[in-house]
C-alpha cells in the first residue's frame, strides 16, 4: 500500500486566540493545518493550495463565511467546508448548509464532535476525489457480484468510487443479500488489494471469545491461553478488516472498537503493550443502526465513525430482473461441482423462480438451485426439483388467479395432489419430490382425506 498523504485542514477565523487553539488541537490529532484570518485570505489560499477540508467561522469582518464558502465552492466544488457559528448566527450556518456546506458546529465547540466531523469530511473528500478521477478515466471493477438491474448498477457504481479511498464503509441490507461480496469488492479494488482481507462474524462468537478473536491475547490471559495469539486486527495489518453483523456487538465491545478506529492502536487481552495497526474497516449489518442508537443499544459515536460511507445492498425482490442471471450462474456452478450434465433450464422452472418472493434473498436462491441440480432427473432443471416452498408459492398464486379461496391448508393439499398425479400415485417418489418422508406424506393424505 502506498504511503498516505498527511491530512491538511484550512482554519479560517478572525479570532486569533480561537484560531490558534484550533490549530494546536489539529496538530495534537496528527493533522497539518494552515490559517486564514478572513474570508478573502481563505479564498486565495484555496486557489493556490490543496486542502482536505476547511473549518471556517461564519461571522468575520472583511468577508463573512457565507460569501467565502460560495467562492470556495466555485473553485473546488468537492472540498468540504464546515461552518462554525455562535448560537445567534445558526440561521447563517443553515443557509450555508442548504447551499452545500458539509456541516456546521456551534460554539463553544464540542472537540470530540469536531474531530468526528472532520474525519467524515476528509473521508468524503477522498471519495469525491476518486469519483472525479474515475469520471476522467474508465476503470474495470473487479468483483464477483452478479447483477445488471438499476439498483445493482447504482451499487456497483458507488463501489467503484469508494473502493480506492481509505473511507470506512458501512454496508447495510437484509440477510442473504451479498454484503460480504460487496466488502470483498471494496478490498479487491483498493490499494490494499495485495494485503490481507480478514473477515469476522461478530454475531457468531460470545463476547469474551470475540475480544480475543479481534484483539488477540497474551499467554496465560485466561484458561487455555497457552501462548500469545495475534487477533484479527493485527492479522489484517496493511489490509482490510470486515466486521460482519456489527450490530450484534455488546456495548463493552463497541467501546473497544471505537478506540481502535479512532486511535489505530489496541492492547491484547491480558496485556499492557500498545500495538499500532493500519487497517481499513468495513462493517456490515442487517439491523437498522439508527433505531439501535435511538434505543440505546448501539453507541452513537461508533455509528457515525462507521457510517462515513453507507452502501445499501438491495433485497432480491427489488432486483428481480437479475434472477435469470443468478439462476444461470448458480446452475452452471453446481452442475460442475456435482458432476451433473445440464443442458437446459425449463421456462416453467424460471417462471416458478420469478414468482417466488425470496425472503432469504440471494442466499436462498443459491441453495434452491443447488438442491434442484442435485435432485434433477435427466439434463433439464425443472420446477419439480425445486424446494417445496417455491412450488407452494406458485400453486397458491394459481389458486388466486382462479378466484378460489386460498389458505396454506388448501395450497398444501393442491401441491400433494398435483405431485401424486405426476408420479402416477407413487407415494415414495412423491415424497422425495416434496422433500418429506413417506410417513409424513401419508399423514398429510390422512389429513386431506385422500
Amino acid at each position: 500500500m502506498s504511503k498516505e498523504k498527511k491530512i491538511k485542514i484550512l482554519v479560517v477565523d478572525d479570532d486569533q486566540v480561537h484560531r490558534f487553539m484550533l490549530v494546536s488541537m489539529l496538530k495534537e490529532w496528527g493533522w497539518d493545518s494552515a490559517q486564514a484570518d478572513d474570508g478573502t485570505t481563505a479564498v486565495a489560499a484555496v486557489e493556490k493550495h490543496r486542502y482536505d477540508a476547511v473549518l471556517m467561522d461564519v461571522r468575520m469582518v472583511k468577508m463573512d463565511g457565507r460569501e467565502a464558502f460560495t467562492r470556495i465552492q466555485a473553485i473546488s466544488p468537492a472540498l468540504p467546508v464546515i461552518i462554525m457559528t455562535a448560537y445567534s448566527s445558526v440561521d447563517d450556518a443553515v443557509d450555508a448548509m442548504q447551499q452545500g456546506a458539509h456541516d456546521y458546529l456551534t460554539k463553544p465547540l464540542d472537540f470530540e464532535r469536531l474531530r468526528l466531523t472532520l474525519m467524515r469530511a476528509v473521508d468524503h473528500h477522498q471519495v469525491a476525489s476518486c469519483k472525479q478521477q474515475k469520471d476522467n478515466q474508465e476503470k474495470t471493477l473487479v468483483t464477483r457480484i452478479i447483477g445488471q438491474s438499476p439498483p445493482m448498477v447504482e451499487l456497483l457504481d458507488m463501489v467503484s468510487y469508494v473502493a480506492p479511498t481509505e473511507a470506512t464503509v458501512l454496508i447495510v441490507g437484509e440477510s442473504g443479500t451479498g454484503k460480504e461480496l460487496v466488502a470483498a469488492a471494496l478490498h479487491d479494488n483498493s490499494e490494499r488489494r495485495a494485503e490481507p482481507f480478514i473477515k469476522v462474524n461478530c454475531a457468531a462468537l460470545v463476547e469474551n471469545l470475540l475480544d480475543s478473536e479481534l484483539f488477540g491475547h497474551e499467554k496465560g490471559a485466561f484458561t487455555g491461553a497457552e501462548k500469545r495469539r495475534e487477533g484479527k486486527f493485527v492479522q489484517a495489518h496493511g489490509g482490510t478488516l470486515f466486521l460482519d453483523e456489527i450490530g450484534d456487538t455488546s456495548q463493552a465491545m463497541q467501546v473497544k472498537l471505537l478506540r481502535v478506529l479512532q486511535e489505530r492502536e489496541l492492547q491484547r487481552v491480558g496485556g499492557e503493550e500498545t500495538v499500532s495497526v493500519d487497517v481499513r474497516i468495513i462493517a456490515a449489518t442487517n439491523r437498522d443502526l439508527e433505531q439501535e442508537v435511538a434505543a440505546g443499544r448501539f453507541r452513537e459515536d461508533l455509528y457515525y465513525r462507521l457510517n462515513v460511507v453507507m452502501l445499501t445492498v438491495p433485497p432480491l425482490r427489488d432486483r428481480s430482473t437479475d434472477i435469470g442471471l443468478l439462476v444461470s450462474h448458480f446452475a452452471e456452478k453446481f452442475a460442475g461441482k456435482n458432476r451433473r450434465q445440464l443442458e437446459n433450464i425449463t421456462d416453467d422452472c424460471l417462471k416458478y423462480l420469478n414468482q417466488y418472493s425470496w425472503p432469504g434473498n440471494v442466499r436462498e436462491l443459491e441453495n434452491a438451485i443447488e438442491r434442484g441440480i442435485i435432485l434433477m432427473r435427466g439434463t433439464e432443471l425443472t420446477e419439480k426439483s425445486l424446494p417445496l416452498p417455491i412450488q407452494k408459492m406458485s400453486i397458491t398464486g394459481s389458486i388466486h388467479a382462479a378466484g378460489e379461496p386460498t389458505s396454506l391448508f388448501e395450497a398444501g393439499k393442491q401441491l400433494v395432489k398435483k405431485t401424486l398425479e405426476e408420479t402416477e400415485g407413487n407415494k415414495s417418489e412423491a415424497a422425495r419430490r416434496l422433500g418429506i418422508t413417506r410417513k409424513t406424506l401419508q399423514n398429510k393424505l390422512n389429513k386431506y382425506n385422500q
